[in-house]
């Protein structure tokens, strides 16, 4: 068992297991750290020795190069040449070898030793701060809380009213500090295994790269061997030739000597945060920027700019303002926001939020601002259909598949380079569209790149209500990949493919069997089996719940769609094995009642407006540049970041103007801050409406499809009339927009909800949402 993820909300708690927790990973890090000192110690002394090595071969090689062998006579055979020169010889391929070495012992220091150094010094060091910082901070609360809780009560209220906010003030610093220190420890104990290994893996490379110097010097230097061989040979035998004719001479003159004798223009400019969308399960994120507005022409520009990571410069986006709009904090989970819409994307509100209320103002003044539209009286509340593993569905991924192995299958990059937002939204509503989906020719169109085809693909999949591998079996497939031999992993997702619903399963094996195709072509475009894992992994799973635990698994899911494409012959066209046994889920169903999803206040699954949009919204995840995709090729991981355009519109629940109609579910923050990854609004045929009236527009509501999520099937459901339903468990809701109910409890109203495992329907006069295995249709 590894180290347990600390969890945000435990910090509130500060209970003794999170602090056993917290231990944990500090004595972790210890270990890291004495680990990485002996290892530098150990480091410096190879260095160290192979310097003393290099001078003694360096030595050794100038004594070689200034020896001369001097030859008797007046001239030499081409063999002597040879056989002279090679002292010197000798002498350079030393000196080549002992410049790799020297290669080496530098590449040593810099991609051993300054790595470590700069990680243990960096990070290691950088959370012993943290946590003294967190050990003087919990003694400095604790102390401060004992004190004022031994205050008598006959102190003046003035003074009791001081103690108590000095103590409040204390708190909150005491909670953010608990909040960053655990964020850093569960930061460094994943950067921990790339960080450590990574300069190993460097140090080796460079190990075997100066041995395969050596090995290719050897190469070089054995055709020059052959040669002086022959050389030595042939003057070995011209020696053995003239020995014995010196040995006869010299007897000759020994018998008879006496015979033989011889020779600025802004309105207004500042830095607001600006909400970004992040694939699932990231949510959104908040990135700074710097932001110019000239009010004569209307034009709105900002840079991105963050002072702590060096001051680098982002690329400046600029667009026409229609209209500012105040965002109230019933609408979004934080302050000081409002709402931009730009002329160029009617619909898609950019959503800021100034440093203060104050600060708000002057910005809303300075952009003719708005105050948000008060909500309507009469809300309806409809679920939102999203793509679908439908006719039109199996089209759209056979067309984006057969025009990427006709058009791109060499393409470096394939499915990592993303295509620009736009154009995906644009050939994404044509290929939805049932009139318009036969005639987008894809394969040898101009109009549309690869990468538009690929990124357009990945959203459809992402679109879908629920990931293509379903939420049901997300924990099941994660726990082969965690554990086990390499065949066990194959049998356990062998086993649970089959256990996907048929349509799951049939989109799963047409897009796997591509998937392996395009990995056959790796040379060429760079996607191996791992770089597809981390593509499509996120992709084909996700969790229900987003907590830090979640989180951690995404490497799992990588491994799992790995697995898939390795074995796609043996998983999609064999059955499993029927004596394997069904993974052990790792999770257990209460004894009273069935499970129900999970609710936990600040990691639950946000449930957004139902939006009625005429177009097809777009999860941004694929309009955006790499970091991670800004990576090396060898590993290729995520080109996903964010961009800078919200998908939805912050119109006020209850606006209906004859292209959107937003409805309100209860749960108004997660539209705003969750929808991207989480539900995808698809093409709706909509009539213009021109009445927010319900009275008045009830008859020109359509017939709407709502999938059930028990069944994979679509129900048809008229926008009036639904089902009654009966509890057959209690129930306690954990959020205002759930119902809480005893058993026997009758609903009206009831139909499916777009988020899977869950109703719709009225109790008492209120509506909202209920567990679907809790109650019975009647």
């Amino acid at each position: 068992m590894g180290l347990q993820p600390l969890e945000f909300s435990d910090c509130y708690l500060d209970s003794p297991w999170f602090r056993e927790r917290v231990r944990a990973h500090e004595a972790e890090l210890e270990k890291t750290n004495k680990f990485i000192k002996e290892l530098l110690k150990d480091g410096k002394n190879l260095i160290a020795a192979t310097k003393n090595l290099s001078a003694a071969q360096r030595k050794f090689a100038h004594s070689l190069r200034d020896f001369k062998f001097e030859f008797i006579g007046d001239a030499e055979t081409d063999d002597e040449r040879y056989i002279d020169a090679s002292l010197h010889e000798f002498s350079n391929f030393l000196k080549n070898l002992e410049e790799q070495r020297e290669i080496l012992a530098l590449s040593v220091t810099e991609t051993l030793i300054k790595p470590l150094e700069r990680f243990r010094k960096e990070q290691l060091g950088a959370v012993k701060e943290e946590k003294k910082k967190f050990d003087k901070e919990t003694e400095k609360n604790y102390s401060l809380l004992e004190k004022h809780l031994n205050l008598s009560a006959k102190k003046k209220e003035l003074q009791l009213q001081e103690a108590d906010n000095q103590v409040e003030q204390n708190r909150k610093h005491f909670y953010e500090l608990s909040l960053e220190y655990v964020c850093k420890l569960q930061e460094i104990q994943e950067r921990k295994k790339f960080e450590c290994v990574e300069p190993v893996l460097s140090f080796f490379q460079g190990l075997f790269t100066f041995y395969h110097q050596g090995y290719e010097l050897a190469k070089d230097f054995n055709h020059y061997k052959m040669a002086l061989q022959i050389n030595i040979q042939n003057t070995r035998n011209r020696f053995e030739g003239t020995r014995s004719e010196v040995e006869e001479l010299m007897n000759k003159i020994r018998r008879n000597p006496q015979e033989h004798k011889r020779a600025n223009h802004f309105t207004m400019e500042g830095y607001l945060y600006v909400q970004e969308k992040r694939p699932a399960p990231f949510g959104s994120s908040w990135v700074k920027h710097y932001c110019m507005y000239r009010k004569e022409t209307k034009k709105f520009s900002m840079i991105p700019f963050e002072h702590r990571s060096g001051g680098k410069v982002g690329d400046e986006e600029l667009f026409v303002l229609t209209y500012c709009t105040k965002r109230n904090t019933d609408t979004i989970d934080r302050r000081f926001c409002f709402d931009l819409e730009a002329s160029d994307r009617p619909g898609v509100p950019v959503t800021m939020q100034a440093f203060s209320e104050e600060d708000r103002k002057l910005w809303m003044e300075a952009l003719d601002g708005k105050e948000a539209v008060s909500n309507c009286s009469s809300l309806f509340l409809f679920s939102l259909v999203g793509a679908q593993l439908d006719k039109i569905g199996f089209t759209i991924i056979k067309k984006c598949i057969s025009a990427v192995e006709t058009r791109g299958i060499n393409d470096q990059g394939l499915y990592r380079v993303v295509g620009v937002s736009s154009k995906v939204q644009r050939l994404l509503s044509l290929l939805m569209d049932s009139k318009t989906c036969n005639e987008v020719d894809l394969e040898n169109s101009v109009d549309w790149e690869v990468k538009t085809i690929t990124s357009a693909m990945k959203q459809y999949l992402r679109s879908l209500p629920e990931p293509l591998m379903t939420y049901e079996l997300h924990g099941e497939f994660i726990i082969p990949a965690k554990s086990g031999s390499p065949e066990s992993r194959v049998n356990a997702v062998h086993f649970l493919v089959h256990k996907l619903p048929e349509k799951n399963k049939e989109m799963l094996e047409i897009l796997v069997k591509h998937l392996a195709n395009v990995s056959k072509h790796a040379k060429r475009n760079l996607m191996t089996v791992a770089n597809l894992g981390v593509v499509f992994g996120p992709t084909l799973m996700r969790p229900q719940e987003e907590t830090v635990a979640a989180i951690m698994d995404l490497k799992f899911q990588n491994i799992v769609v790995e697995i898939l494409i390795e074995n796609h012959e043996k998983i999609f066209k064999t059955l499993p094995d029927a004596t394997f046994s069904e993974p052990i889920s790792m999770s257990m169903s209460p004894p009273n009642a069935p499970p129900r999803q999970s609710r936990r206040q600040g990691q639950r699954i946000k449930r957004p407006l139902a939006v009625y949009n005429l177009c097809l919204e777009l999860d941004d995840a694929d309009s955006h540049s790499s970091p991670r995709e800004d990576t090396p090729t060898g590993s290729m991981d995520s080109l996903s970041s964010q961009s800078p355009t919200p998908a939805f519109s912050s119109s006020p629940p209850g606006l209906l103007d004859g292209n959107h109609l937003i409805m309100d579910s209860g749960d108004l923050a997660g539209w705003t801050t969750n929808l991207p990854g989480q539900s995808r609004p698809s093409m709706v045929s909509w009539m213009n409406i021109p009445s927010a009236n319900p009275a008045a527009t009830n008859a020109a509501l359509p017939t709407f499809f709502f999938p059930n999520p028990a069944t994979g099937t679509d129900k048809a459901v008229e926008s009036v009339a639904h089902r009654k339903a009966r509890a057959v468990y209690p129930c306690e809701a954990e959020h205002s927009s759930e119902l809480s109910f005893q058993i026997g409890a009758i609903f009206e109203d009831v139909q499916f909800s777009r988020e899977p495992g869950w109703l719709e329907g009225t109790l008492n006069g209120k509506r909202g949402l209920i567990p679907q295995n809790y109650v019975q249709f009647l």
